[in-house]
């Protein structure tokens, strides 16, 4: 009889740990899989498991992981969406150490400001090459100048010369390659933009002294 009892007494602690143990001892596992997710550039499926783990678990000022993963979802969900300010989620405490320190951050290093499209749009529809030369690219607005000018001159001394087809092709080619050189400016601008974007918000992630780099 009293073997049954202790044989049944452990199978109960043993029941209780195999319920228990799993969430907070793959807390670590979880992050790892949701890093490896972010990385990999699945930020909805890194934010989704994140998001489950966090449900398993209970708000405690003494839950390291809880503030990580709830911080997490909170950035994640501002690099998917790109948003340009850094508003705290309701699910995050501005007493948390991470967030304290991404404050700071960010009123040290505000987000650059992006190009105006439209005056690059602008510039490079009147001078081949000007929206590269606004943007600081210098061999970039070169080359689209030396690749559109040329053609330029041929179409307008074709055109002086009555050279009738001749005319209309050297048009269509000197209008592919300006359009080129335009839709080019733009998307480096935009480019440039995003790149900038993430740079700063690699800085925040690091500055909240998260574990782990998803990207």
């Amino acid at each position: 009889m009293m073997r049954s009892t202790c044989w049944l007494v452990l199978a109960l602690v043993l029941a209780c740990l195999i319920r228990v143990v799993p969430v907070y001892a793959s807390a670590a596992t979880v992050w790892q899989q949701a890093m490896e997710q972010a990385a990999a550039g699945h930020d909805a499926e890194a934010i989704a498991r994140l998001s489950g783990a966090l449900s398993m678990m209970s708000a405690s000022a003494d839950d390291l992981w809880y503030e990580r993963m709830q911080v997490a979802v909170m950035l994640l969900k501002h690099r998917r969406q790109q948003l340009v300010t850094m508003s705290l989620a309701d699910t995050v405490s501005p007493q948390w150490i991470e967030v304290r320190l991404m404050q700071q951050y960010m009123q040290l290093h505000p987000l650059p400001e992006k190009e105006h499209t439209g005056m690059i749009t602008l510039l490079a529809t009147l001078v081949p090459g000007a929206g590269h030369a606004w943007l600081g690219r210098w061999h970039d607005a070169g080359v689209a100048f030396m690749l559109v000018v040329p053609m330029l001159v041929l179409t307008l001394w074709a055109g002086r010369r009555k050279m009738g087809p001749v005319t209309l092709f050297f048009t269509l080619i000197t209008l592919w390659l300006w359009s080129g050189t335009i839709f080019s400016a733009i998307s480096l601008a935009e480019r440039g933009g995003a790149e900038a974007y993430l740079l700063w918000w690699q800085g925040i992630w690091q500055a909240s002294a998260l574990p782990g780099r998803p990207w």
